[in-house]
């Protein structure tokens, strides 16, 4: 099994609840093809460099999951296929990516837990 990142953008004229449900959408046709899902980001609304198909933002979303190579493919198809879909790319990270990618997990993580910790004690003060 390999270790992918994909990254799409959706139309941002979609409502929060629809955003979540096409996010969904994707991570269930991976894990219904065997892959397992490691890590999975909503970026929300962003601006975008240039724009797409008339539009100047959109939402953002990272997955990050391991497959077999021949499952990429199949979540392209996917995503060509949905019109809530402007953009897309799908890459397979090496192993430096790989390891950067759970650093960068594993930091982001830490400054929540941080955050909680802080608001805790400032409740309990």
């Amino acid at each position: 099994m390999n270790h992918y990142e994909t990254v799409f953008i959706l139309t941002p004229v979609l409502s929060e609840a629809q955003m979540k449900e096409a996010v969904e959408k994707f991570t269930k046709l991976l894990t219904d093809n065997g892959a397992s899902i490691v890590n999975e980001e909503l970026w929300g609304m962003r601006k975008l460099a240039y724009p797409i198909q008339k539009k100047s933002t959109g939402f953002y979303a990272l997955v990050e999951f391991d497959a077999e190579p021949t499952m990429v493919k199949k979540l392209e198809t996917e995503f060509r296929r949905d019109e809530r879909v402007i953009r897309f790319l799908v890459f397979r990270n090496d192993k430096y990516a790989a390891e950067y990618a759970a650093k960068r997990r594993n930091l982001k993580a830490g400054k929540a837990n941080e955050t909680k910790e802080e608001t805790v004690e400032n409740k309990e003060a």
